[in-house]
């Protein structure tokens, strides 16, 4: 599944982000969502949020 709907994803989650840093190259890490930051309903690069080590990107792929 991929982060673009905010109705997807909820705090708790392993997810997927892409870092502001590595958004050139791609680079995922991997993280436990702890808040969701984008207020819209969907982004088309994903949704940011906050992980509970205190990173901070869009997410790419949500893990069930």
């Amino acid at each position: 599944m991929n982060g673009q709907n905010r109705k997807d994803i909820v705090p708790g989650i392993s997810v997927d982000i892409v870092l502001k840093k590595d958004q050139k190259t791609g680079k995922l890490t991997r993280g436990i969502v702890q808040d969701i930051l984008t207020k819209s309903s969907s982004h088309p690069h994903g949704i940011k949020v906050r992980l509970t080590d205190g990173q901070i990107g869009r997410v790419q792929e949500i893990h069930t």
